[in-house]
């Protein structure tokens, strides 16, 4: 007979590690892989990923899941896990990305048949609430800094994947996996597909004609990649050049590179007054109009200078209906 699970207190007991028997012994759970083991298989998937990131932070789980099967894992691991990852000064969404990692895992094994999904009283993730409403929009000195910089730099193929970066508000994932093959010039669109699309999706977004021209001034080589890493392979790191044009052209400190850009394609946008949300959201490829909502305030300020600009028009009318009433009146 199997012990009751108390929700209070899930660590007490785990159905999928141990059974009580009739004399109160227990017997080890089935054999099965470990997180390590699966975490391979993982990577092995999906040979074309870039795992760099993800690498990264494996190493924290690692250190205390790497020898242990899913089924050995309870909610008290994930909680404790949280805070020693909390007390080395890491951000929440840094926290989140690693329980987001293991939680991935799991749900590959379970998909796969590698191993029974946990139950939810005894394996639960309590992702920190992290405040990712922060939105970069970039000042017109701030532009004409950015280009200057990267005019400057030697590798101007390379620059130019920070300038489709600006113009296109493309993912970092999305222009390092981005090939030739996926830009279609006659009819002027890019197709975002495997792993350049977000979730695997396939998507196109437009191709304006300077973006096309970046494009068009890249050189081509024997890599299917716009944009290559060594030996012709998919670029895994991009990292120096973003860097060094940030402190060139003196961007705020808490300014991040690429990323930044995403958000400041989608903030000129929404400022401009001319672009609807749902516009937005289909030019970044947003899944659901929620996160788009961050744009939002600024789509309103729009609003608001378009609903001045047609009050000062309907006074200055007024006023000119007035002073042609009182012509009429003295003659």
């Amino acid at each position: 007979m199997s012990r009751r699970v108390n929700r209070r207190h899930p660590g007490t007991a785990h159905p999928l590690i141990t059974r009580v028997g009739r004399r109160g012994t227990t017997r080890p759970a089935a054999a099965g892989p470990t997180i390590q083991q699966l975490w391979e298989e993982y990577q092995a998937s999906n040979p074309e990923r870039n795992w760099t990131a993800d690498r990264s932070y494996y190493k924290y789980l690692a250190e205390r899941f790497a020898r242990k099967k899913p089924s050995e894992i309870f909610t008290r691991d994930i909680t404790l896990l949280s805070k020693h990852i909390f007390s080395l000064g890491k951000a929440p969404q840094t926290v989140k990305l690693i329980l987001g990692l293991l939680r991935r895992i799991i749900n590959f094994a379970v998909k796969n048949g590698r191993c029974v999904m946990p139950d939810k009283s005894v394996l639960y993730f309590y992702m920190p609430k992290v405040d990712n409403q922060k939105t970069e929009y970039l000042t017109h000195g701030q532009y004409q800094k950015i280009l200057e910089a990267l005019d400057a730099e030697k590798d101007q193929d390379a620059a130019a994947l920070i300038r489709v970066a600006m113009t296109t508000g493309m993912r970092r994932g999305a222009l390092l996996a981005l090939k030739w093959e996926d830009i279609d010039f006659e009819r002027n669109f890019i197709t975002l597909r495997g792993e350049s699309a977000k979730k695997g999706r396939t998507e196109k977004i437009p191709l304006s004609q300077t973006t096309a021209a970046i494009l068009k001034n890249v050189k081509r080589t024997d890599s299917p990649y716009v944009f290559p890493g060594k030996n012709g392979l998919r670029r895994t790191e991009f990292r120096r050049m973003p860097r060094r044009i940030k402190k060139k052209a003196g961007l705020p400190a808490d300014f991040r590179p690429l990323h930044g850009y995403r958000h400041n394609f989608a903030s000129t946008l929404a400022s401009s007054g001319q672009v609807d949300l749902y516009t937005i959201q289909k030019l970044l490829t947003h899944s659901s109009p929620q996160m788009t909502q961050r744009y939002a305030h600024l789509a309103d300020e729009a609003l608001k200078r378009a609903a001045e600009v047609s009050a000062r028009a309907f006074s200055a009318l007024a006023e000119m209906d007035g002073e042609a009433g009182k012509l009429a009146d003295r003659s």
